[in-house]
């Protein structure tokens, strides 16, 4: 089991990107992210840092972020919520409906290295 104190999740915290988006992560934190297709237990690794945050420091120099990681856990695979997409042009009878359903990773986030 992992053993995070308290003091080292308030004071680490970094931007991570991943799947087009960008997530503000901490040790400990669960995030939802896009399908990643690793099986559950496996590690992660997020080496696109934008910026870290350790002890109100600031980071956010592309040459002191190059050997920064953030590493995971997956915990598990899952579709997200449906999203209804419609298509509509007036008064030609032109109407369309379709939904879908991304498949999300779930990863704890575990350690933050810089």
């Amino acid at each position: 089991m992992l053993h995070i104190t308290k003091s080292e999740i308030e004071n680490m915290e970094a931007v991570i990107a991943t799947g087009g988006k960008q997530y503000r992560v901490a040790p400990g934190q669960v995030i939802k992210v896009e399908r990643l297709g690793k099986p559950k237990g496996s590690s992660v690794e997020f080496d696109q840092v934008l910026l870290v945050n350790q002890d109100g420091q600031v980071t956010v120099e592309p040459k002191a972020l190059s050997s920064a990681r953030v590493t995971g856990e997956v915990l598990s695979e899952r579709k997200g919520g449906k999203v209804i997409v419609v298509k509509f042009k007036r008064r030609k009878n032109y109407r369309r409906r379709r939904g879908h359903r991304q498949t999300l990773t779930a990863v704890r986030i575990t350690k933050i290295e810089v």
